[in-house]
C-alpha cells in the first residue's frame, strides 16, 4: 500500500526532532455548498530540527515513532 504525502506549513518546531504540520483542505459545505478551508495539525519526526516556522514542506507516513508521530518530514519547499 503505497504511503500517503502531505503538504503543508510548519506551525511548531518548539519539540526537539519534531515539528507540526497544519494540512489545509478545502471542501464543499454539505447543505450549503460554500467552498470552506478546514485544517488539522500532524506531528512529524524532523530528525535534523532542520524545519522553521512558515516553512512550506512535505511529510509522508511511517510506522509510529512515539504516541503522536507518525509521519516523517520528507523535504521543505521554500
Amino acid at each position: 500500500m503505497p504511503k500517503r504525502i502531505l503538504q503543508g506549513v510548519v506551525v511548531s518546531n518548539a519539540n526537539d526532532k519534531t515539528a507540526v504540520v497544519r494540512i489545509e483542505r478545502r471542501v464543499a459545505h454539505p447543505l450549503y455548498g460554500k467552498v470552506v478551508r478546514m485544517s488539522k495539525k500532524y506531528h512529524a519526526h524532523d530528525e535534523g530540527n532542520a524545519c522553521q516556522v512558515g516553512e512550506t514542506v512535505r511529510i509522508e507516513e511511517c510506522a509510529p515513532i512515539s504516541r503522536k508521530k507518525r509521519w516523517r518530514v520528507l523535504q521543505a519547499e521554500d
